[in-house]
């Protein structure tokens, strides 16, 4: 069954990833519509794959219908329009972060609460066959410690191979406007008017560091705890307590380095790390996570996200009658590809996600509970309805 698809948001991951492999699904998939801001990119978009529908507004496309599903591709918070999608009757795949509040998961989990799911949050690691593997082996479930090192080139660096076009000139500054005051607004609400490096955490936390948390929830039952926090910017001497950081970063550079550490336990017990830097040039996107168990290690590490068919690598550290015995695989299949296989069997069979609303409501807890660590008592919004952790 080819399962009608509608695209909203056409920027990098769209141009890079999930249009060139909505086209190499077509037994799969039909693109029937296509959505952005910007009326000449949705114009060359829906030329270059042939798509009778094109919209400005996603409200607008929703409405007019003509497919079965949706995929949600746009900046900043997902939850009104994901709400409105599965009020149309539609099927979701969304990238994250799925939602900025608890309020708005809350809403999605009543619209999304029958007995066949219609939500999947896009955590694409989660589908990767090195992840697979993984699971497989069952380390990770008796792991006494798993440490996530995220290395983060700048989107720039990471995307020359792309050799894409200039991002659109003609969306309108109204429209704009009027969407980062709707986004300023949800995370006010989320996390108060706290410190720039405290919003800096939230942010990176539901945009990048979430992949890792929700790698974290698939093999090791998730974040139980937070117990530490730390943040920092360019050559800091040392990562400054909870006291020093909220001041330290305030006024941090957009741009150069920057540095986020969390700490705690894991649900099937044991401790995870995650360090998450962002260096604007440094060569090539790494991230790497390390299980360690009581008889051996397994290590994943993933390339640049844009990048379709460059590998993920796994190596399995395990003992040999008092020897070292490692087995190394390279998958190349793009966790994408296969995330999207996931949404059809979703759509056409009723398959669970392995991430829906309340796997993305985890990460919206854990993103406030790292909040609350490092604000304390400046926190706001639902964050300060969290216990104070110390």
């Amino acid at each position: 069954m080819r399962v009608r698809i509608a695209v909203a948001g056409l920027g990098v991951i769209a141009q890079t990833v999930h249009l060139p492999l909505l086209e190499r699904l077509r037994d799969r998939f039909e693109l029937t519509a296509v959505c952005d801001l910007s009326p000449s990119l949705t114009a060359r978009t829906a030329d270059r794959y042939g798509v009778p529908g094109r919209y400005t507004d996603v409200e607008t496309m929703l409405a007019a219908g003509g497919f079965d599903a949706v995929a949600l591709l746009t900046s900043g918070s997902h939850g009104p329009a994901a709400a409105s999608a599965l009020r149309h009757g539609y099927f979701v795949l969304c990238e994250k972060p799925l939602a900025y509040t608890r309020a708005e998961a809350a809403d999605l989990a009543a619209l999304d609460g029958g007995p066949v799911p219609k939500l999947m949050v896009g955590y694409m690691k989660q589908y990767d066959l090195a992840v697979a593997r993984v699971l497989a082996t069952n380390v990770a479930a008796g792991a006494q410690a798993i440490q996530v090192t995220v290395l983060h080139p700048s989107d720039g660096a990471q995307l020359a191979f792309a050799r894409l076009p200039a991002p659109p000139l003609d969306v309108p500054a109204g429209t704009l406007a009027a969407l980062r005051a709707a986004d300023e607004d949800l995370l006010r609400a989320a996390v108060g008017d706290v410190p720039a490096a405290a919003r800096r955490l939230y942010t990176t936390t539901l945009n990048s560091i979430s992949h890792d948390l929700s790698l974290l929830r698939l093999l090791a039952g998730g974040v139980a705890t937070i117990d530490h926090v730390a943040l920092w910017p360019d050559h800091p001497g040392r990562p400054p307590t909870r006291s020093t950081a909220v001041a330290t970063l305030a006024a941090g550079p957009a741009t150069g380095g920057r540095s986020v550490e969390l700490a705690g336990t894991l649900g099937t017990g044991g401790r995870y790390t995650i360090h998450w830097h962002f260096l604007a040039d440094y060569p090539a996107y790494r991230e790497t996570v390390a299980i360690h168990h009581a008889t051996g290690s397994a290590e994943l590490v993933f390339p640049t996200p844009y990048l379709l068919g460059a590998p993920t690598r796994l190596t399995l550290v395990e003992g040999d009658g008092g020897a070292e015995r490692r087995a190394e695989y390279a998958d190349v299949t793009p966790s994408f590809e296969n995330e999207l296989l996931a949404f059809h069997a979703m759509v056409t069979e009723g398959v669970p996600p392995l991430t829906g609303v309340a796997g993305a409501t985890d990460d919206i807890v854990t993103a406030q509970l790292a909040v609350r660590h490092l604000a304390g008592t400046a926190t706001g919004g639902e964050a300060a309805e969290l216990p104070l952790p110390w």
